[in-house]
């Protein structure tokens, strides 16, 4: 395959959404993940009338269940032998605690598990091409994972729970980053900034409208992200939390690689995973 194959997470709305319609202008194959067909499927047509990329597919999986993660990973090997860039954009936000079909936190499940096994899974097929990008959208979260009640059963405070989870996508891209090493596949943190979306819709109305005013749109947003996935000059740049194309520093607690290396073992252990993969 020649052509370059972009797969990107949480591609219906906000900065995911904007991340498909910018690599679908480049021609290249972008497959947008959707856990609603039919919400994907009006994105998807939405890009078709604007761009009429052919390369463009849209794939359905759900990022909280395991089950469909594995499916998804399978039906995926059979049909592309290599992916370039792998763009984990999909997050939730539940103002009540909820579990998905596995009976993990809903949070915990979608914002990091998911992306954690999807990633595993993927590795060999990021591996194919000699050279590929991952990119884990996140934000620069202080809040500590409970790794004694991370799923929350105790203690449930939608925001802490989120702000956990954003931390935990710091932890595992660094452990992720340092296993790479030498493989030619990169693994890097970034983060977009405030963008406009349905992300926090089951917020109070007030905190809803103050994170709008001060969020860009995300198409602004959206073309820093797709440089990192594209350009060359990136390529090589690995282990890295990145804002704008640039390094930031990331909160400290993300580079303690006990709490790294221990996230990392509970994951795989709820994921199927030996804890030795990669």
């Amino acid at each position: 395959m020649s052509q370059r194959v972009f797969l990107v997470t949480g591609a219906t709305s906000g900065i995911g959404k904007a991340i498909a319609f910018g690599l679908a202008k480049t021609g290249e194959s972008v497959l947008l993940v959707a856990r609603d067909h039919e919400r994907g499927n009006t994105v998807y047509e939405e890009i078709m009338a604007e761009i009429q990329n052919p390369n463009v597919n849209l794939l359905t999986c759900d990022l909280s269940s395991i089950g469909s993660i594995n499916n998804f990973v399978t039906s995926i090997k059979s049909k592309y032998p290599k992916i370039d860039a792998l763009i984990n954009d999909a997050a939730v936000v539940k103002r009540e605690r909820k579990t998905n079909v596995d009976g993990y936190e809903l949070m915990f499940a979608t914002n990091h598990l998911g992306p954690f096994l999807l990633t595993n899974l993927l590795l060999d097929s990021l591996k194919a091409g000699g050279s590929a990008r991952i990119l884990n959208i996140t934000a620069p979260s202080n809040v500590k994972p409970n790794f004694e009640d991370l799923q929350s059963r105790e203690d449930f405070n939608y925001l802490k729970i989120f702000g956990a989870t954003k931390m935990m996508n710091l932890l595992f891209t660094f452990e992720l980053a340092r296993r790479l090493e030498g493989t030619g596949v990169t693994a890097n943190a970034v983060h977009p900034g405030l963008a406009r979306s349905n992300l926090m819709h089951e917020s109070p109305v007030v905190m809803r409208w103050l994170v709008w005013l001060a969020s860009a749109p995300p198409q602004r947003v959206a073309t820093d992200i797709i440089r990192l996935a594209i350009l060359p000059e990136f390529e090589k740049i690995n282990g890295r939390f990145l804002h704008k194309g640039k390094e930031i520093k990331a909160p400290a607690f993300a580079h303690d690689r006990e709490a790294q290396q221990k996230l990392w073992n509970i994951s795989a252990q709820l994921a199927g995973l030996s804890p030795k993969d990669p």
